[in-house]
């Protein structure tokens, strides 16, 4: 795709291989019942995704929507200035205190001022927030010229889409989230309508087309090995083979 160095091409898809998919996805089924197993796993997988399109050393790197201390822990390591955000105190705060750098804030309404971020990174938030696109905005209003920003979301209807929900959310958000509370005898912790809504593949590509702030480096299936990235180019399939959807922009 335009935009992205040759090298970083390469790098992107020679580590996309099916047996980082399989063990991302043994990772996920222990998002609830062993959280630091799971976000660990991740947040070392997105310091090595993210570092293919930006030097994270010595950055300074606003993680929207950054939750308990993982993702800290793993940028810092990669030398970037951690700065994170998220509308819920209990995610922040998760691992004990909140840290110095954190902030209590909503993704739709970033407390920066224009260009003030090398990097704005954001994963698995967008499908949380009522307006996705305006929250894709704000992250591009806050990256200086030549910055980075990364996204990435649960699509709809890959097979995590409903999250706690799922498979049941290919009938619909709202007869999941009713039957996970009559299974269950309570909600979900992500409330279809609430705090999980219906974000695809087609609204990613639709926005990337018609924004004007940043070049495209990469529309990407986040997890999906390498040799099935071509399927982001079949309407229809690729919302469902899609498990999770990344957009590597570079602000202009």
């Amino acid at each position: 795709m335009k935009g992205i160095p040759r090298r970083a091409r390469s790098r992107s898809r020679s580590r996309a291989t099916l047996a980082r998919s399989v063990a991302l996805l043994r990772a996920f089924r222990y998002e609830q019942p062993d959280p630091p197993r799971f976000y660990t796993a991740l947040a070392r997988d997105s310091v090595e995704q993210l570092g293919e399109y930006a030097d994270l050393d010595g950055a300074l790197l606003l993680d929207v929507g950054g939750g308990p201390g993982y993702f800290r822990d793993a940028f810092t390591a990669a030398g970037a200035h951690y700065l994170a955000l998220d509308a819920d105190v209990g995610e922040l705060s998760g691992l004990g205190e909140l840290p110095p750098g954190t902030l209590l804030g909503s993704g739709m309404a970033l407390p920066f001022r224009d260009g003030s971020v090398d990097v704005c990174y954001s994963s698995n938030v967008l499908e949380h927030v009522s307006d996705p696109w305006l929250m894709a905005q704000e992250m591009l209003r806050v990256t200086r010229p030549g910055g980075t920003v990364f996204l990435s979301y649960t699509v709809w209807f890959g097979p995590w889409g409903g999250h706690e929900t799922a498979p049941w959310h290919f009938l619909g958000g709202h007869r999941a989230r009713a039957r996970y509370r009559r299974t269950h005898g309570h909600e979900p912790k992500n409330r279809y309508g609430e705090s999980l809504f219906k974000v695809t593949v087609g609204q990613a590509l639709r926005w990337a087309r018609s924004q004007d702030q940043a070049d495209v480096v990469e529309i990407l299936p986040r997890y999906n090995p390498a040799w099935s990235w071509w399927l982001l180019r079949v309407p229809l399939v690729r919302e469902v083979a899609t498990w999770n959807l990344a957009v590597v922009l570079r602000k202009r």
